[in-house]
């Protein structure tokens, strides 16, 4: 069956979420999906599963110890084909920002005193300040300024950044305020070609569609598995020959044993074994949408961003055409969300109002919401905006519906806020 002839069957995708049917949550429309997303079903019960059968270490010769083991490799393993990577590429960790901790302290001992690492204002901090603080140990740091007029990066005053000293760009994927697609192959083939290293945001993409790391060509690649349907875990990908020429991050016994080298401390045993209700998940919808099919998974899940990217875009453009009929509102971004140009992840400031003011008179209308610089201060700070006070932040995934965007808008007029 063609993906044109399909769409995203909403009613069937709420209904793997609990949090739609439970009591507490089920009174809110969700819009702070960019701060954290709910999770399926299966994720839960994968879970409760190690926690109350198998919450013992594992690779151990008895059976639940085994178990606990096999469930942990087999996370690994399909998250690896999820986003088209080898299962030695990956590490799971406690959060992006450890992620890139323990990258970036791996990767100065490969610096010398006199290299360049370039970053942009665009992005949150758990891909910047990792790479900024390296100027500690000699680094050179220099800003990728995006453009104060749109707030985006623009590939031309990247290129006027790249000296022969150049070894490192920290890049985002997808603007956690502006929301902007930014093009990670284009800017990885520009750095290929001058030896450069490329260290990709993804938080703020991934949960828009799994991107396929081969493709992208990137050196480096990060999200949060807490953003993307699961636990509070995150993802770091690394190709292979860069990891093992890497120093060890780990525990000595453990030198050369990549990935493990740059996950101290190792991952928590339940929650990565409950990233395989992710894959079912994802599994699920393939199914449900497309029926039974032999292909590799990175296939199914191309389809399945497809219809997701699609869905967004309607329900997205929905809001942002109330947001840019209103006079009082100043929209960050692009106007359109067209072929995945921008994630439905809108950064918006009301005239006359302070953004705290505008979340709470949303929250009381029962719409998940609030006000911010959302780690990404130093982007508001060139946009000219408030960053103690921030920006209101709507940020949706698949799984919200027209109906919830309807009640946002309503929560608007209801509230008076752009009286």
């Amino acid at each position: 069956m063609s993906i044109k002839n399909i769409s995203l069957d909403i009613d069937f995708v709420r209904d793997q979420f609990p949090a739609f049917k439970d009591p507490l949550s089920s009174k809110w429309s969700f819009f702070e999906n960019a701060g954290g997303s709910y999770v399926p079903q299966n994720v839960i019960d994968h879970l409760t599963n190690f926690m109350t059968s198998t919450k013992v270490q594992p690779y151990a010769s008895f059976d639940i110890s085994k178990i606990a083991g096999d469930n942990m490799d087999n996370a690994t393993k399909l998250f690896a084909e999820m986003i088209n990577a080898n299962h030695d590429e990956i590490i799971i960790g406690s959060s992006t920002t450890m992620n890139m901790y323990v990258l970036s302290n791996a990767i100065k001992n490969l610096l010398n005193s006199d290299d360049e690492i370039i970053v942009t204002n665009q992005d949150h901090e758990a891909n910047i300040g990792a790479w900024r603080k390296l100027k500690n140990h000699g680094a050179i740091i220099k800003e990728w300024k995006l453009n104060p007029k749109n707030g985006e990066l623009e590939i031309e005053t990247l290129k006027s950044l790249i000296s022969n000293k150049t070894k490192i760009i920290a890049v985002t994927h997808c603007s956690n305020i502006v929301g902007s697609i930014n093009n990670l192959k284009l800017i990885t083939q520009i750095a290929h070609e001058n030896n450069i290293f490329v260290v990709g945001d993804g938080v703020s993409y991934a949960p828009h569609g799994f991107p396929d790391v081969k493709e992208l060509d990137v050196d480096f690649y990060a999200f949060s598995l807490y953003k993307t349907y699961g636990p509070h875990l995150a993802l770091l990908y690394g190709k292979r020959e860069i990891l093992q020429n890497l120093p060890n991050q780990n525990h000595e016994f453990l030198e050369g044993d990549v990935p493990y080298t740059l996950n101290p401390g190792g991952p928590n045993h339940e929650e990565l074994a409950s990233l395989i209700g992710i894959s079912e998940y994802f599994e699920n919808l393939y199914i449900h949408h497309f029926g039974e099919e032999n292909i590799p998974k990175f296939k199914k899940i191309k389809k399945i961003n497809q219809l997701i990217s699609s869905h967004e875009e309607i329900i997205g453009n929905r809001l942002l055409d109330f947001y840019n009929s209103e006079k009082k509102i100043r929209l960050i971004g692009q106007k359109k969300i067209l072929d995945k140009n921008r994630a439905p992840t809108f950064s918006i400031t009301v005239e006359g109002k302070k953004s705290k003011e505008v979340s709470e008179a949303l929250v009381k209308e029962n719409i998940a919401i609030r006000n911010d610089n959302f780690y990404a201060w130093r982007c508001l700070e060139a946009l000219g905006i408030d960053t103690s006070d921030g920006v209101v932040r709507s940020s949706m995934v698949h799984y919200n519906s027209l109906e919830e965007v309807d009640n946002l808008i309503e929560a608007f007029k209801n509230s008076n806020i752009l009286s």
